[in-house]
């Protein structure tokens, strides 16, 4: 029943129909029709998913005779079971099973997307640290160094940091960086990086100038993501990453314990 089309795995319709409990095909061509509707409506390209072709099937005594068959990807697949009859047994169980696999889907696309904003904090704490040691060289101590990264904050959210703490659910005591979606992050970890290299370049000493180089770099993302129509303090909050971090080491473990 699985046959390889183009390079794709499909399915032929003419032999899934029967183990999917239709005696008749033309009450089975209905719920393709309905597939096909589906895939349209989803903006998928319904001559990719439901592949017309044409096959020779044995019709007895050594005849045989063309019919038509439709060869189904594994996504057509889904939108036919989505349409079937659910009374019936077979139907009832595939719907099940995609929906198994889509959830499935759905945990692993979201634990990848965790993984990565994980990765961007990590990598904005490491460049913040390397950034702090350049201003702690050229005469800015750590409180310095907060009041600095809160002014680019400034720049780059329009907001100071008190407000958009609020604005995101976030606890005055905990990090901002903690709460920021991973684009934001990222935006925060490259303004630091332009910042930490203009520094050494330009041999910048003292608060004020560096401060200026760092307003005027968290500037210059923030109209770079605005040029594509994304405004920074717009975005929705992102989970506290301490729970995100706590839920992937969870999930690490219950893997190696498997």
């Amino acid at each position: 029943m699985v046959c390889d089309y183009h390079g794709v795995k499909c399915w032929s319709v003419r032999e899934l129909y029967s183990l999917l409990g239709y005696t008749q095909w033309r009450n089975f061509e209905t719920i393709i029709n309905k597939a096909k509707a589906a895939c349209t409506n989803a903006g998928e390209d319904v001559a990719y998913h439901f592949a017309d072709v044409s096959k020779m099937v044995s019709v007895g005594s050594g005849v045989e005779r063309e019919i038509d068959d439709i060869y189904l990807t594994r996504y057509a697949c889904y939108l036919t079971a989505q349409n079937g009859d659910a009374r019936k047994p077979a139907i009832a169980f595939a719907q099940n099973y995609f929906a198994v696999q889509t959830r499935r889907a759905e945990l692993v696309e979201q634990r990848l997307l965790d993984y990565e904003r994980v990765q961007a904090r990590t990598e904005l704490a490491e460049t913040e640290k390397l950034l702090s040691g350049v201003l702690y060289e050229r005469g800015v101590d750590s409180k310095g160094f907060a009041i600095i990264r809160s002014k680019g904050d400034k720049a780059l959210f329009c907001l100071d940091t008190a407000l958009l703490k609020r604005k995101l659910g976030a606890p005055d005591s905990r990090l901002l960086a903690d709460f920021l979606p991973t684009i934001s992050i990222k935006a925060k970890d490259f303004a630091a990086e332009m910042a930490s290299i203009n520094v050494q370049q330009k041999d910048l000493y003292g608060q004020s100038s560096i401060e200026k180089e760092h307003i005027e770099n968290n500037t210059a993302v923030r109209n770079m993501m605005l040029s594509r129509g994304i405004y920074p303090e717009q975005l929705s909050a992102g989970e506290d990453l301490k729970k995100v971090e706590r839920r992937l080491k969870s999930e690490e473990k219950k893997i190696t314990k498997k």
